[in-house]
C-alpha cells in the first residue's frame, strides 16, 4: 500500500500516458512504436482479425450451408406454465406477458408452447400454438385465438 493510492481516493480517469518525453520516461524516442514498419506510421491501426499478412482464419475456414439470419421470424415464446400467473378469465396478450416480464424478446410475434401446467380459464390470442399447449390451454377451459403476422383474428377455436 501506498500513501498516494490512499490519498487518492478512487480517481475517475487514470493519468494520461506522455510518450517521446525522453529516454528516462522508458517510452522515449520510437514512442513505444518500434522501429520501422507499418506500425511505425502514423494513423496506424490494425484492424480486428488481422494476422499480421497471414491468410486470417474468417477467410481460412470453409463456408458451408444456407444461412438465413436477415430474413428469420423471430417469435417471443413462452411456455403454458409460465401463464398461470394470470388471474382467471383474462386475455393473454404479448402485450400482457411483456409488461408482466414474463419474456424479454420484445418482437412482434407471439408464440404459446406447451411445457408445463395450466390450471385456469385463460383467453390467450398468439400468432402461434404447439399442438400441446393448445391442447392444454383448451383443458383447462380456456380460449385459443389464433393471430395472423399483423395481429388480426384468424380464427377462434373454443
Amino acid at each position: 500500500m501506498e500513501l498516494r493510492t490512499i490519498l487518492a481516493k478512487g480517481t475517475k480517469y487514470e493519468r494520461r500516458h506522455r510518450v517521446g518525453r525522453g529516454p528516462g520516461s522508458g517510452n522515449g524516442k520510437t514512442s513505444g512504436r518500434g522501429h520501422k514498419g507499418w506500425g511505425q506510421r502514423s494513423g496506424a491501426r490494425r484492424r480486428p482479425g488481422y494476422e499480421g499478412g497471414q491468410m486470417p482464419i474468417y477467410r481460412r475456414v470453409p463456408k458451408r450451408g444456407f444461412k438465413n439470419a436477415r430474413f428469420r421470424t423471430d417469435y417471443t415464446v413462452l411456455n403454458v406454465g409460465r401463464l398461470d400467473s394470470f388471474e382467471a378469465g383474462s386475455v393473454v396478450t404479448l402485450e400482457s406477458v411483456i409488461e408482466r416480464g414474463l419474456a424479454s424478446l420484445d418482437t412482434n410475434l407471439f408464440k404459446v408452447l406447451g411445457q408445463g401446467e395450466l390450471t385456469r380459464a385463460l383467453t390467450v390470442r398468439a400468432q402461434k400454438f404447439s399442438q400441446s399447449a393448445a391442447e392444454k390451454i383448451r383443458a383447462a377451459g380456456g380460449t385459443v385465438v389464433l393471430l395472423d403476422e399483423k395481429g388480426r383474428e384468424v380464427e377462434e377455436q373454443a
